[in-house]
């Protein structure tokens, strides 16, 4: 849990609400993660929360190929992707007070009540329900010591879910005058059979913004081109606003040339403005600048290309293919690619396309097609499907020395793949797909079995930061260069303990452990027998950030550049 921080005297915090108009997924979070970088650039202290309407209470037991990954912060709060765009980038760990559903909401006023905590007052949806959500906003700023709060309001306007949400902050702008602005990103269709950028979507959306008591005082035009003077002066006249208050936000190579973007179209100056910030207050962090920038600078100048595949299980999503599955992964494997001067060429692999299918028919893929990658990771899952597909693409990459990087399932596949053909218990299995054998290489925590047996599935697994020590002289201490860690898990099971001798004995060494030595957290191969073979049981993806990449997936990265030399 997050602990109180020494609050400055008589400091104002100001608030800024991000919310969508037009469709979902056009970017607010990327636009609120933006915002907050260029407010850093000009030294101001920036927290942001992010605000989902599902009933759910948290993000844990959301489908990723329905949601996207399940981003899990220090203190173990399972939370919406968003909250990791976040983090990277305002290059800060946040904590469960930024992260909020409809279902945690009305979970904590019922607790209230239940604890007369409203003093035996008949509690109200309104004005209780947005009061809990004013509550919780103010006190991240305060926990964060925050200048400014960014909070993100999921979804679309409109929605009957978000009303309450948005009745929270029509109430603190009357709580919080002057200290309170609100930002529409919405979406400008430019159909090629039209052949012109329309804004009346746009202002529909400000109209329906305007039954909650509200109007935006900037909007930000997503498009895939850039918007012009005209469009901007046509959405200003109809929204009664400034045309200076409307930014331009076309589709770019990367989303981390967004700050550059706003910058250049003034939206932190306008920000700044209308939450009477005055920029003398404030003296702008040129080394923060110049860091970020040649950070991007870095992102497009690797000459070089390294090819990773990325075998998973949760990339199906009807017709499409959804990698915000493993969002998290996939910017940890750039950062440390941008950062050894490399470009990164991700191909996603369906395990399942590995395995027979429903009717004795051959695999779509063989495992030899993993040959042309210079790297394979193995991400984290869950359940049994396409995991015999893993299991034969790590047994390949291991026979034929691909550097292998295997996170969460990914390591625990390992492991059973090791005791399958190294070791010969050939019917070496994980307690997900045999409850009752007793070749269980992977197994359940006795207290997870309790809980799974009460149905306890919400926010019960291993989650959030957990030290573990690391083997004097192995792989892993030399990547970290320190003898204990802290990384981020969320799993229910473990490589079985009584079955860690037998794979050390013949070869598959054990180089990180929790702090008691009974739960192995990293395994690794000699790098006489394999060039590179990795695997931990935590999220390292989850602590990567732009820039301090993780130190495991450079490694990775660095193996795989030496093995596309050869």
């Amino acid at each position: 849990m997050a602990t109180k921080k020494q609050v400055k005297k008589n400091k104002t915090t100001k608030y800024i609400f991000v919310v969508g108009g037009v469709m979902s997924g056009v970017g607010k979070g990327v636009a609120s993660s933006s915002l907050g970088k260029v407010l850093q650039f000009h030294g101001l202290n920036v927290s942001a929360i992010k605000i989902d309407p599902y009933v759910n209470v948290d993000a844990g037991t959301m489908n990723p190929t329905e949601h996207g990954e399940v981003f899990v912060l220090d203190d173990g709060y399972e939370t919406d992707q968003d909250m990791g765009n976040y983090e990277r980038f305002l290059n800060k760990s946040l904590t469960r007070d930024s992260y909020m559903t409809t279902g945690s909401v009305y979970q904590k006023v019922i607790a209230d009540e239940r604890s007369m905590k409203y003093k035996g007052k008949c509690v109200d949806v309104v004005p209780h329900v947005p009061l809990s959500i004013i509550d919780q906003i103010e006190r991240a700023g305060r926990l964060e010591n925050a200048d400014v709060v960014i909070t993100e309001i999921g979804g679309t306007l409109g929605e009957y879910q978000n009303i309450l949400f948005l009745e929270a902050a029509r109430m603190m702008k009357v709580r919080h005058p002057g200290d309170v602005s609100f930002i529409l990103v919405s979406y400008l269709p430019a159909p090629q059979k039209i052949g012109e950028m329309k804004t009346k979507p746009t202002q529909y959306a400000v109209r329906t913004m305007s039954q909650s008591g509200l109007l935006p005082d900037i909007i930000i035009g997503r498009s895939e081109i850039a918007m012009d003077a005209k469009r901007k002066e046509k959405i200003a006249f109809s929204c009664s606003m400034d045309a200076r208050d409307v930014i331009s936000a076309p589709d770019i190579d990367s989303i981390y040339d967004v700050p550059e973007n706003f910058m250049k179209e003034g939206l932190d100056t306008r920000v700044m403005e209308k939450l009477n910030i005055k920029k003398s207050s404030y003296k702008t962090n040129t080394v923060a600048v110049k860091e970020w920038t040649n950070f991007v600078k870095k992102s497009k100048n690797g000459k070089k290309e390294v090819s990773i595949a990325v075998v998973g299980k949760y990339f199906d999503t009807g017709d499409f293919v959804l990698s915000d599955a493993y969002l998290s992964v996939i910017e940890a494997i750039k950062y440390s690619a941008y950062h050894n001067n490399v470009k990164p060429n991700i191909t996603w692999v369906n395990s399942k396309h590995f395995e027979d299918g429903p009717k004795g028919e051959k695999p779509q893929l063989k495992p030899a097609y993993l040959k042309q990658f210079d790297g394979v990771l193995v991400p984290g899952g869950f359940g049994s499907t396409g995991i015999e597909g893993k299991i034969r693409a790590i047994k390949y990459v291991r026979e034929n020395n691909i550097p292998y990087f295997g996170i969460c399932y990914g390591m625990q596949l390992a492991a059973i793949e090791f005791a399958r053909n190294v070791v010969g218990i050939q019917d070496a299995t994980t307690y997900e797909l045999d409850s009752q054998s007793k070749k269980q290489i992977v197994t359940i925590l006795p207290d997870q079995l309790e809980k799974m047996k009460s149905g306890d599935y919400g926010g019960s697994m291993r989650l959030g930061a957990y030290t573990a020590e690391l083997e004097k002289g192995s792989l892993a201490a030399k990547i970290y260069g320190k003898p204990t860690i802290s990384e981020r898990h969320r799993h229910r099971y473990e490589i079985n303990p009584d079955f860690a001798d037998t794979l050390t004995e013949h070869g598959l060494r054990i180089s990180g452990v929790s702090p008691d030595g009974r739960l192995p957290e990293i395994i690794e191969l000699d790098s006489k027998t394999h060039p590179f073979f990795v695997a931990v049981q935590f999220h390292p993806e989850l602590q990567a950030r732009p820039l301090d990449p993780h130190p495991v997936f450079s490694a990775f990265i660095k193996a795989s550049v030496k093995n596309s030399k050869k």
